[in-house]
């Protein structure tokens, strides 16, 4: 959803029911109404319950989710991203890339997959990525 539609992040899930156990989860993770990617992702592995369930009860509590680990978003005063292009692109990681992809484009998870077999962090993936002018799509948590 856009910046401006903050504090609207419910209407994504119409009908949409707050877990409990999640909500609680949350509650102990978030500070002044917001909740890092990784406390999200802690979450979902300490609840065995995909990523995206939290996300979910995260928009439906109306929460906002901030330092996207692959640079993305919710970093500063203006929310932006960190990732900047790679200076270079080893000719290895842009095969994995493109392997990865789906489209024109990679998924969130795929990027975190591609980061896990090349042995390269989060971010190097998403830089590699604004390198070649791939976009990331279908965040786990699914704040995009």
């Amino acid at each position: 959803m856009a910046h401006e539609d903050a504090g609207h992040y419910a209407a994504k899930h119409p009908g949409g029911k707050i877990d409990k156990a999640l909500a609680a989860a949350i509650a102990e993770k978030e500070k002044a109404g917001q909740i890092t990617c990784a406390a999200a992702h802690a979450i979902a592995k300490k609840q065995a319950c995909p990523p995206h369930d939290v996300g979910m009860t995260i928009d439906l509590l109306e929460k906002r989710i901030r330092r996207c680990q692959l640079g993305l978003f919710g970093y500063g005063l203006k929310k932006k991203k960190v990732v900047k292009p790679a200076a270079m692109v080893t000719n290895n990681l842009r095969t994995a890339i493109r392997t990865a992809m789906d489209g024109d484009r990679i998924s969130c998870l795929a990027a975190w997959e591609v980061a896990k077999k090349m042995g390269l962090t989060k971010l190097e993936i998403s830089s590699a990525c604004e390198a070649m002018g791939i976009k990331i799509s279908k965040c786990q948590l699914g704040a995009f």
